[in-house]
């Protein structure tokens, strides 16, 4: 099928905690209402049958509570697929945004998927009902070629929205088309939690997820492209993920992913929207990754001679590495539990330092959930405090095998190079209790190659 996601350049309040007229805050909205719009028809040009939107797209963002009431759409969280908001506009108040989507869906006859502000009123003798007497929600809207609409979800995990409320129980929000079956969709933090992104594929078995978001790059381990990627793999889903562009705020990366390919943008030089159209096949079977002919073996305990280890912060996480020093070798470092395992070679030796790391402990800047990884990273600089620095380039060439004893088995493959593209492992899977990724030959400088493992019971 023939999809597309709109990388979009928000137009944003100026003064966002400031208080406005709702005409007002239309009057902003319709000004990325507008250039949605001329995104819809030229994706419908090119043959499109369903586009999304990022999250944030059309309000912004930095509001408080009570600045972005007027942003708020009322939208019914009902999974009927009974209402069509461009035909009967009159049902409800307060439905101007939703509107319009539902009018770009029909024009173009496009499924469309879109993120916005909902608001919900809430009966005072409702426990959580906030003490303003309302829900606020950040909100996806899906919507068919006909405009009705067909599924919503309310984002579970909020990151640092005080704007919004979190909704009182996990939405498991999917919709039907004609052309790829099932889709499920969850919102931007969302992908690196088990409720309701985990549940949600498992319990429908989904192939299709639309996934807007508002993602702040961060390297070397959760670059936005390198982490959809990365969960089209390990799920074996095509993701159409939509990212706001904002390089100033390190917000950059959307595609259109399956789990062996990918479309990307990614561009932190330069203004204004991306359109990305693809075809990308419907996936009815599990890609497997072929175990068997593994050209590498099971680490044997004791036998590498490791340099010394040091220790350095990467994601805001105290990891411990060792250096890759020479053309070859065999290397291993251990944390808690976990024991990572490298055997590398490089083509041509190159003045850049590279340092195996292994974390397996609880995350808790930004967030909290616990992550067990096997990363092999270029340093920022050549002294070890370096290592785990955001780097984009890099020009070494490195065949290797990355192995690890994960003990959970949500393992997302990482593998980026230089200027933040995407490469693919020649094999990766599991073997023996051990996760592994094997690659001869990087197609650019190697930045990160990592085994990230997500331990949700201990989150």
């Amino acid at each position: 099928y023939v999809a597309a996601v709109y990388e979009h350049e928000s137009i944003l309040s100026p003064t966002p905690a400031a208080l406005v007229e709702r005409r007002s805050a239309l009057e902003l909205m319709g000004r990325n209402l507008d250039i949605y719009e001329q995104q819809v028809q030229a994706a419908a040009r090119q043959g499109a049958q369903i586009i999304v939107f990022p999250e944030d797209g059309i309000h912004g963002f930095n509001f408080t509570r009570s600045s972005i009431y007027p942003y708020l759409d009322f939208v019914p969280h009902s999974h009927s697929g009974k209402w069509n908001p461009c035909r009967e506009p009159y049902l409800f108040n307060d439905t101007e945004v939703v509107q319009r989507l539902s009018c770009m869906a029909l024009k173009n006859k496009m499924f469309l998927v879109a993120n916005l502000g909902s608001k919900q009123p809430c009966e005072r003798r409702d426990p959580r009902c906030p003490p303003d007497g309302r829900y606020q929600f950040n909100t996806n809207v899906a919507l068919a070629a006909d405009g009705t609409l067909l599924a919503t979800y309310r984002k579970h995990n909020l990151y640092f929205e005080l704007a919004f409320d979190t909704p009182p129980e996990p939405d498991y929000a999917l919709f039907d088309t004609p052309f790829a079956g099932k889709f499920g969709m969850f919102t931007c933090f969302d992908i690196l939690f088990f409720e309701p992104a985990v549940n949600l594929i498992r319990q429908y078995n989904l192939k299709q997820i639309v996934y807007p978001t508002a993602w702040m790059n961060q390297l070397p381990l959760l670059s936005a492209v390198e982490f959809q990627q990365a969960f089209a793999t390990a799920f074996n889903v095509n993701i159409l993920a939509a990212n706001i562009h904002h390089p100033t705020l390190g917000m950059t990366g959307s595609g259109i992913y399956t789990p062996v390919k990918s479309f990307i943008y990614h561009n932190m030089e330069s203004y204004g929207g991306k359109l990305i159209v693809a075809e990308i096949p419907v996936i009815t079977a599990d890609y497997k990754t072929n175990s068997e002919k593994i050209p590498g073996r099971v680490p044997e305990k004791g036998k590498e001679q490791s340099p010394p280890s040091f220790y350095a912060e990467m994601m805001y996480d105290n990891f411990t590495f060792v250096p890759v020093w020479g053309e070859k070798g065999e290397l291993q470092v251990c944390a808690n539990s976990l024991c990572c395992y490298l055997t590398y070679r490089r083509a041509v030796l190159t003045d850049e330092l590279y340092a195996l790391g292994v974390f397996d402990g609880l995350h808790t800047v930004h967030g909290t959930y616990y992550v067990q990884a096997c990363a092999l990273v270029k340093c920022g600089g050549l002294s070890f405090s370096t290592c785990g620095q955001e780097v984009t380039d890099a020009t070494a060439l490195i065949d290797f095998q990355l192995w690890g004893n994960m003990s959970t088995p949500y393992i997302f493959p990482l593998l980026l190079t230089s200027g933040i593209t995407l490469d693919f492992a020649d094999h990766m899977g599991w073997k023996n209790n051990y996760y592994f990724l094997s690659k001869n030959r990087t197609s650019s400088g190697l930045l990160t190659a990592a085994i990230y493992g997500r331990w949700y019971e201990k989150d």
